[in-house]
């Protein structure tokens, strides 16, 4: 048996946490979120990670943990005794307990994210093959499940794709895997674009994987970008050039409230549909208009 410690703190105290606990004795350290929340890239070379996650710790049986909380909670004002939580995990299981929690996620009619570890659903389906990862995405959040549906009902077969922000990669695989000709995935966090390009090798799909200094002149006939607002804003003319006239564009990783602010801003380029609402989350649609109503 191993014994496993669960705490939940805030960004800003989970490294020097983390670090106490391996110095303290703990065999490994894995970070969850806590409430569900996305994490955008805005900083190049910064890691993303959510405001409250859920450190799980793994020690050895025999290990007497009570001092150890008593030590967290008296040294650090951010984590309480009733944020921890201790459990038995059998030998043989520890290493894959976590991914119980994670199962294939069908998105409209023929799309699925699936673990590596399970086999698809539906063996015929598209099936993007994907573990879950800190920060970058797995479709598990409403704003990478509602870009999904919309590529998996979107006509992509020959066209140009841009996935603006790509984190893990997921948007700009399943546009591949979808029929596009051409994807470009555009991230400026070098870890990011590790990852999409891992993912893309183990999903056989050729992608070109670049930070945003080196986004092709092209016109592109689709560009989704899941990332924040104040991205979205300051890139609305970057984007309206990405594009050609008629071409779609998605953008996602806004709050409900936001929608309406960041949909006035594209208008000057795009004609937008109604926002789409899933939970707290909104995504947009737009279609690029003729080169003449540029502003």
């Amino acid at each position: 048996m191993w014994q496993q410690l669960s705490l939940q703190t805030d960004s800003a105290t989970a490294a020097g946490v983390e670090q106490f606990l391996l110095d303290a004795g703990a065999l490994s350290v894995t970070y969850l979120d806590a409430e569900d929340q996305p994490v955008f890239q805005e900083e190049p070379g910064a890691t993303p990670l959510w405001d409250q996650v859920v450190l799980t710790c793994l020690f050895e049986s025999t290990y007497e943990l009570q001092p150890l909380i008593s030590t967290l909670v008296d040294s650090h004002s951010k984590i309480t005794a009733a944020a921890i939580s201790i459990s038995q995990i059998a030998e043989q299981d520890w290493e894959r307990a976590w991914m119980e929690d994670f199962h294939a996620m069908q998105f409209g009619d023929n799309l699925w994210i699936c673990p590596s570890w399970q086999s698809p659903p539906e063996p015929d389906a598209i099936n993007i093959m994907l573990d879950p990862g800190l920060a970058f995405g797995s479709g598990t959040h409403a704003t990478t499940a509602m870009c999904l549906k919309w590529l998996g009902s979107a006509r992509l077969a020959g066209k140009y794709v841009i996935d603006y922000g790509s984190g893990s990669g997921v948007l700009a695989i399943a546009a591949a895997k979808l029929g596009a000709q051409r994807v470009v995935a555009i991230d400026n966090d070098p870890q990011a674009l590790q990852a999409t390009r891992d993912n893309a090798i183990s999903n056989n799909v050729t992608l070109s994987v670049l930070a945003p200094i080196d986004t092709p002149s092209e016109a592109a006939d689709c560009l989704v970008a899941n990332i924040l607002a104040q991205p979205l804003k300051d890139l609305a003319p970057a984007f309206a050039t990405l594009l050609r006239p008629g071409a779609d564009l998605v953008l996602s990783g806004l709050l409900r409230e936001q929608a309406e602010e960041i949909s006035g801003i594209y208008a000057q380029w795009f004609e937008m549909s109604a926002p789409l609402y899933q939970e707290d989350w909104a995504m947009l649609h737009g279609v690029r208009t003729t080169v003449g109503s540029d502003n």
